[in-house]
């Protein structure tokens, strides 16, 4: 493999402008290819939340994935990448991981990762929170899953929503294992 891979994922959980994010955050690195699969709700969310169309969002990724497309090189564990970024992460696609569903591109290629034993980070978006969506937090917890709620960093003193965004995508893809200059520390430095 040239460069490595991604695979970015955005569900139809409010918060698609995260996956957007951090694909804009890997494009300005210019040493990952990415591979992108958005639900038809999260095309929906994209078009309802954010200034992009779905054919906008996917010239970001170098390559794009037909949801229902399980027999894409995604839904194979010889397909080579570092991980999965599921940014939203809906309740539905939570659950279909969490019970290795598979009947569809994004819930297989994340199933996928856990047993190929690769990263995968779910910004799982819903709130309030009921047992349900604790015990499969759990559940995909024990799986290897990392579950990242985008809860926002104050530190940073962010002035806009992009500023908290951009700080979640980019500690998102810090725990997928990548480092993105965008990213803010503790302490923040002061200019």
């Amino acid at each position: 493999m040239s460069k490595p891979r991604v695979i970015v994922a955005i569900s139809g959980a409010s918060g698609a402008i995260y996956g957007i994010k951090a694909l804009q955050l890997l494009r300005g690195l210019g040493t990952i290819e990415t591979h992108l699969v958005t639900s038809p709700a999260g095309a929906r969310t994209i078009l309802e939340e954010t200034e992009f169309t779905p054919v906008q969002v996917d010239a970001m990724a170098d390559v794009c994935h037909a949801y229902r497309d399980i027999a894409a090189p995604l839904a194979s564990g010889s397909f080579a990448v570092l991980g999965m970024l599921v940014a939203p992460c809906s309740a539905r696609t939570l659950g279909g991981i969490a019970v290795s569903l598979g009947d569809n591109l994004i819930v297989r290629a994340a199933d996928v990762c856990l047993k190929e034993r690769r990263r995968l980070v779910l910004l799982f978006r819903e709130t309030p929170l009921h047992l349900g969506h604790i015990e499969l937090m759990a559940n995909v917890t024990r799986f290897g899953a990392i579950v990242m709620p985008p809860v926002p960093a104050f530190y940073t003193r962010p002035a806009t929503v992009e500023d908290l965004v951009t700080q979640t995508a980019a500690r998102a893809l810090e725990v997928l294992g990548i480092e993105v200059p965008a990213l803010k520390r503790w302490p923040v430095q002061k200019d």
